[in-house]
């Protein structure tokens, strides 16, 4: 865990997603922590984490996620945190503020999905059918390496900036494909819809214009489904905005946390 930032300023919590750790937010983190005490970490079993915690049993659901979120919020025992959770981390966050509320000041869900998969009987557009999903997880069984660097431009969506993709395939590259394996189908399978009506704290959802991952209804979903929270479309391409769009990454968590605080 890093602690870097204002010692006297709001606390701002940042959790990375699927296949990365905290070295994603590394363009967006310096600029929080001009204003705010800025707190990252690696879930078990990404980035420098200790992979002897990880266990499938307890990693195989987002719960095991989620618990960690809370244990982490109390151990800093700085009152009441703004919690920014990228894509998967949104829902892990979303599960620790239902079951304590009191830890989180706030909630903002950067490009966040409750599900990832269609529901064509209630018209719910997750972006993937359950046979894309089968395919992607069959994929990444078969050879991890080959599908990080086929997926990882996928999902950064600026093929403009290759340089970015490349980025996320070394993130994805220094991940243990066993533990790889098990966070995917946690990821691609989860289905949080029903938690979002118990979020009780301020939310913002933060969405790309364009995501091949997490399309703008599914963040349009996640606004309507959680009680007043606010939704900011950025003019931004890809799933990891705080990558290709850093600076109005940045500038819409602080405002958000700026005017609750």
């Amino acid at each position: 865990m890093v602690v870097t930032g204002q010692d006297d300023g709001p606390v701002v919590v940042l959790a990375h997603g699927f296949g990365c750790d905290q070295h994603l937010w590394r363009l967006v983190a310096p600029v929080l922590a001009e204003e705010f005490k800025v707190v990252l970490f690696d879930h078990v079993g990404s980035g420098r984490s200790d992979v002897s915690a990880w266990s499938e049993e307890r990693y195989s659901t987002l719960d095991g996620y989620a618990d960690d979120v809370g244990r982490i919020c109390r151990e800093l025992d700085l009152g009441p945190v703004f919690f920014v959770g990228h894509s998967v981390s949104s829902m892990a966050g979303v599960l620790a503020a239902v079951r304590e509320p009191g830890l989180f000041a706030g909630l903002i869900l950067l490009t966040p999905s409750p599900r990832y998969v269609d529901e064509p009987a209630t018209g719910y557009r997750g972006g993937f059918s359950s046979e894309d999903i089968d395919e992607l997880l069959d994929s990444l069984d078969a050879n991890y390496l080959g599908w990080s660097g086929a997926m990882a431009p996928v999902i950064m969506g600026t093929p403009d900036r290759p340089e970015l993709g490349e980025e996320l395939t070394n993130s994805f590259c220094r991940t243990d494909p066993a533990i790889a394996r098990v966070f995917a189908r946690t990821t691609f399978r989860s289905d949080n819809r029903a938690d979002l009506a118990q979020v009780g704290v301020p939310t913002l959802v933060v969405q790309s214009a364009v995501d091949a991952i997490a399309p703008p209804e599914v963040g349009a979903y996640v606004h309507a489904a959680i009680p007043g929270s606010e939704l900011v479309v950025l003019d931004s391409t890809g799933h990891c905005p705080q990558l290709s769009s850093p600076g109005p990454t940045a500038a819409t968590i602080a405002a958000f946390v700026r005017a609750r605080s």
